[in-house]
């Protein structure tokens, strides 16, 4: 389905109500009319943080508080006709994409697009040639999403797309260690391990809701486990569940014993400080993701923005023998915010949210253009602030945004 089809649809279905259609020219329109379409349950599920949602709310504000400073006089033209000029190799030359954006790990995709669901969004991934990192707790087995993705590369031959497995480990490391066998064997390309989570957060929307999947749906990737969803009358029976699998016990050490079950790249996801940034790249990890779990775990934490620069600072300052990548998610939602993140020093910023409410409005078609308007924001940015390259050009710079941070020199 087009966004013309799609638009279409919408305006064929608020005509015969008697509203006036919306026009989705940016993320919060598309966040907007998931909204609409969403059962509370899911919706509530997809936007809610922990306790109070002070953190969510920062992890977009502090976005907002960076101030850019365009230069001017600047010859940028090649932007406005080369597809690539914004491209980045990631993971060592591993991995290339069209704009320094992945598609972060998100669990559930079929309550957003029941039809299609993660295979919906791994097709929207090979389109916009991207990388999606794909969640243990999808609704899609990964071999089906493998297959999906491999068919979309073979109808779209010039994207460079890959899929990424995003790990939980469980208390069954005997299982565990066929997870990761099973997305190693379905072609994925690098794992992307959970760190903060030894349980998960108190997500008041999900206890209000008594948060479970809809009847046709499963964690398909966890049921041959034998897992069974705990019942419960107040609290998310998600979080029930969850909390009786998940090994609270793991340290950096278990970074070893992943390298002795897979040969996949390894970045460990959810580092919200220098120190476990050091400790990440002592246990040998490929990349890092900043990430505060989309606000999801524990609540009045800085912004993830807030913290880069330090990460990046302690994580520099370590002599490797090959760069270790440093992503960070968590409240991007212009393209200016990708461009504010790659300036402070990340290779690229995932993201989750805007990506549901694309599939939630349009399946496949509605996540392309929800990163189409990202492309567009992001190269408008780089052409407006006088970015002759990506990332290592030094032509943009950024003021401090809050006396608490000592923001670093601009890589712009």
């Amino acid at each position: 389905m087009s966004e013309k089809q799609v638009l279409d649809n919408m305006v064929a279905q608020n005509t015969s109500a008697g509203q006036t259609p919306p026009i989705l020219i940016n993320v919060e329109d598309y966040h907007q009319a998931a909204k609409a379409k969403l059962p509370k349950m899911a919706y509530d599920y997809y936007r809610a943080g922990a306790d109070d949602e002070l953190t969510l709310q920062e992890n977009v504000n502090a976005f907002r508080r960076i101030k850019l400073r365009p230069r001017v006089f600047v010859d940028v033209a090649h932007h406005g006709v080369d597809e690539n000029s914004c491209s980045v190799t990631l993971l060592n030359g591993q991995t290339k994409c069209s704009i320094p954006l992945l598609f972060a790990p998100t669990a559930m995709h079929r309550m957003a697009d029941n039809k299609g669901g993660e295979r919906s969004t791994a097709r929207a991934a090979v389109r916009a040639n991207t990388v999606m990192i794909l969640s243990t707790l999808s609704t899609t087995r990964i071999e089906d999403v493998a297959d999906e993705h491999q068919k979309a590369l073979k109808e779209y031959p010039q994207s460079t797309s890959q899929l990424w497995f995003q790990l939980y480990i469980l208390k069954d490391r005997e299982f565990t260690t066929r997870l990761v066998q099973r997305a190693e064997k379905a072609g994925f390309r690098a794992l992307v391990v959970t760190v903060d989570a030894s349980r998960f957060g108190n997500r008041e929307a999900d206890r209000r809701n008594s948060f479970r999947l809809p009847a046709d749906m499963q964690l398909e990737n966890l049921y041959d486990a034998g897992l069974k969803q705990a019942d419960g009358k107040h609290d998310s029976a998600l979080n029930d569940y969850i909390a009786k699998n998940l090994d609270a016990t793991l340290t950096w050490k278990d970074i070893q014993w992943l390298r002795q079950i897979s040969r996949l790249p390894i970045i460990v996801k959810g580092i919200m400080t220098a120190e476990d940034a050091q400790l990440a790249v002592q246990a040998g990890v490929d990349g890092i993701v900043v990430s505060n779990h989309g606000a999801r775990q524990i609540d009045t934490t800085f912004s993830t923005i807030e913290v880069l620069p330090e990460i990046v600072s302690a994580v520099r300052r370590i002599e490797t023998k090959k760069k270790v990548d440093i992503y960070l998610d968590g409240g991007v939602r212009r393209g200016t915010d990708i461009l504010k993140a790659v300036a402070l020093g990340a290779d690229a910023v995932l993201i989750g949210r805007p990506i549901l409410w694309g599939l939630a409005v349009g399946g496949c078609q509605g996540v392309v253009d929800v990163i189409d308007i990202f492309k567009r924001e992001f190269k408008l940015a780089v052409m407006l602030c006088g970015c002759t390259s990506l990332p290592n050009g030094n032509n943009i710079s950024l003021s401090p945004y809050s006396h608490l941070v000592a923001m670093p020199k601009s890589r712009l």
